[in-house]
């Protein structure tokens, strides 16, 4: 890892890291869309899929921006929130309760996504970077739009799981 002597040294590494974050996503979605039962929910990850490919290519405009390199790190924070869905789509038992948890894998997912770019948002605007903050800022919009998604289609789904065992 590269030593982080100004700001713009820890915007590039953040920009890496959701650049990483966004490619191993490109991946795990489509899983995600598969292994879900709700139809809104299936088009939700389908949706978002084609979001999040996008936000991987603002990112590579982010990086000839800031002249560097968007790959060379690997996300691990992501990694492991991309395993803690596989084990969501793993689990046996009632379709809605499954799709809850599915759901609840995305919203983590979303929320780790949101705190990366809130930070490389912060940094860029401190050194000056206004289309750079600008480009994460459209990206940062799509998360919190998907996360609105996930939550009403959770709401909606909430309604028809089953509250307890049966006795």
């Amino acid at each position: 890892m590269a030593d982080k002597e100004v700001l713009k040294d820890l915007l590039e590494d953040e920009i890496k890291d959701l650049y990483s974050a966004e490619k191993q996503l490109t991946k795990a979605i489509p899983k995600m869309a598969k292994g879900s039962n709700d139809p809104a929910l299936q088009n939700a990850f389908k949706g978002h899929l084609k979001e999040t490919e996008a936000q991987a290519q603002r990112l590579e405009q982010i990086a000839e921006i800031l002249e560097i390199k968007p790959g060379g790190k690997k996300c691990v924070g992501m990694e492991g929130c991309i395993k803690e869905g596989a084990e969501a789509l793993s689990e046996d038992g009632d379709e809605t309760v499954l799709d809850l948890g599915i759901i609840g894998a995305g919203s983590r997912v979303e929320h780790y996504e949101m705190a990366g770019y809130l930070t490389a948002i912060s940094l860029a605007e401190q050194i000056g970077e206004k289309q750079v903050a600008n480009l994460l800022k459209e990206s940062l919009a799509e998360e919190q739009g998907a996360e609105d998604k996930l939550r009403k289609i959770a709401t909606n789904l909430l309604g028809n799981a089953p509250k307890k065992a049966a006795a």
